[in-house]
């Protein structure tokens, strides 16, 4: 397979402290500053239940309806930080709940075409509710527990109500579309 500008030069044209434009040949694209990935979560509970966030993301302009999720390794210091370990902070963070159990799913990219951002899907079982969740450091985080069985339903209504899905929620109407229901 060809790939066109695959040994082009990589080049900057800009960097903050999160985010760095470059450009190889005529690709323009993003990626996360520092090599940082992140770890989206899904959480279940033994009542068939998915934990899911939703918070303002000024990208969208609006609140968008994810999966919990968080930086790998963006403290200063703990570049070669463990997935797991983040996904377990970043769970009780942004849920108030700890998982007994941590799996690693793989290393997957959101949207290779324009950004190189990775993520590592963790999947957390075995939850105990032990704060309050909601983010730290300003974040405003509203949980949600969906029954599995009615997931469809809950993405559906937060669309009308103008929420943004992200694409992690397609893991859990897959079936559905699969099917086509």
């Amino acid at each position: 397979m060809h790939a066109p500008d695959h040994d082009a030069a990589e080049e900057i044209r800009w960097q903050g402290k999160y985010i760095t434009a470059k450009q190889r040949g005529r690709w323009e694209y993003v990626s996360r500053s520092r090599n940082i990935r992140a770890a989206a979560i899904l959480a279940l509970t033994d009542a068939d239940e998915v934990l899911l966030v939703e918070q303002y993301r000024v990208p969208l302009g609006s609140v968008s309806l994810e999966l919990p999720a968080g930086l790998i390794g963006d403290d200063d210091g703990e570049e070669d930080e463990d997935a797991l370990v983040a996904a377990a902070r970043e769970l009780e963070e942004e849920t108030g709940y700890r998982a007994d159990h941590l799996e690693d799913l793989g290393n997957f990219f959101s949207s290779p075409g324009m950004v190189s951002e990775s993520f590592t899907l963790v999947r957390a079982t075995g939850l105990t509710k032990v704060g309050e969740g909601g983010g730290v450091g300003g974040e405003d985080i509203a949980v949600h527990r969906v029954k599995l069985a009615q997931i469809r339903e809950f993405i559906a209504a937060k669309r009308r109500e103008g929420c943004g899905i992200d694409v992690r929620m397609l893991l859990l109407l897959a079936e559905d579309f699969l099917t086509g229901e």
